[in-house]
């Protein structure tokens, strides 16, 4: 099964539809599997007291309120539905994180084919249990949390029946450092509860995710966006289009690499192994009528003859023929 890349587009739009546009199109152009967006109505998720996370204070570099950060950001249900049929247009998969109960209905009437939950709920159980009653596949980030809440995080949805869920492991920082992925935990979750996983990748480079899908990752999640440097929380640590692109090539040759398991001769292999294995030649010229003793037998190239493994049933046996010095010995010739 290969690995299914979502394009974070979160709200990297900067609450301009005409933007949002223009990511479906990078996306589109860059093969990921669905596009992913946030859908939310401010008041229902951030206080008016809240401040911003570290992250976005130093990503904004202003003294706004998370409030009016996020208020920015927001896109109304009437462009998601646009956006929507703009996907279905290009053939690309839409997805968006509800952040509250509203925009969670209105995102199942849209007909969305899974629901991603973001890192922030995974101590948020009653939505989660509402979000575990829409019957759809779930995949959960789990960042922030520790193994006792995110058990506690899936209990919830099992007790509502749904147990179509992917776990995946993130870090919520932006940009996050190396030593803080931790990607063994992605493992642990696996191991733990015996769901798929994956991971949302929130570094600056393409190792982790790459590393992620040879550790078993069934699912990589990346922020992208038109342009770094524009305003907005999320554009620093995020990937610009051409570098979108080089990222689904990554993980696409990744899973080449990593190939089916099985162990077996490629095809060119199969080609080669004439010219490159050993055959059981002759030592030095031998005359019909031979009784074959050890000392008479050497293992060279070409690999058309008898296998070196098989001496010892040639030993003891004679020669039907002459046989040349070097000449490879074959079954017909004893």
């Amino acid at each position: 099964m290969s690995v299914f890349i979502i394009a974070e587009a979160g709200v990297n739009h900067n609450g301009d539809i005409n933007l949002a546009k223009k990511l479906i199109d990078v996306a589109k152009e860059a093969n990921v599997d669905a596009i992913k967006f946030q859908t939310f109505k401010t008041e229902k998720i951030v206080s008016k007291f809240a401040e911003p996370a570290e992250y976005q204070k130093e990503n904004l570099g202003n003294n706004e309120s998370q409030y009016e950060m996020v208020k920015k950001l927001e896109l109304s249900y009437e462009n998601f539905k646009v956006l929507k049929q703009y996907c279905d247009e290009n053939d690309i998969m839409f997805l968006s994180t509800p952040d509250d109960e509203d925009s969670l209905d209105f995102l199942v009437d849209l007909k969305v084919p899974m629901i991603k939950i973001g890192s922030t709920e995974v101590t948020n159980v009653n939505y989660l249990r509402k979000i575990a009653q829409k019957n759809l596949p779930i995949v959960l980030s789990t960042g922030m949390s520790n193994l006792g809440e995110v058990e506690t995080a899936l209990e919830a949805m099992y007790e509502e029946g749904n147990r179509n869920i992917t776990l995946l492991h993130a870090t919520t920082d932006y940009p996050t450092q190396y030593e803080d992925v931790n990607l063994s935990a992605m493992c642990t979750l696996k191991s733990a509860f015996s769901v798929p996983v994956g991971y949302s990748d929130h570094t600056l480079g393409y190792e982790a995710a790459v590393a992620a899908v040879s550790m078993g990752a069934e699912i990589i999640e990346k922020h992208f966006t038109l342009d770094k440097n524009m305003e907005g929380p999320d554009h620093k640590a995020s990937l610009e289009p051409d570098e979108l692109k080089e990222f689904v090539e990554k993980i696409r040759n990744t899973e080449l690499l990593l190939g089916d398991g099985i162990k077996r001769p490629t095809k060119r292999e199969k080609a080669i192994i004439v010219a490159a294995r050993r055959s059981v030649v002759a030592a030095y010229e031998l005359k019909e009528g031979t009784v074959i003793t050890e000392e008479m037998l050497e293992f060279k190239r070409p690999g058309n003859g008898i296998k070196p493994e098989m001496e010892d049933i040639l030993i003891g046996r004679k020669l039907k023929r002459d046989i040349k010095e070097d000449e490879v010995i074959k079954w017909e010739d004893i």
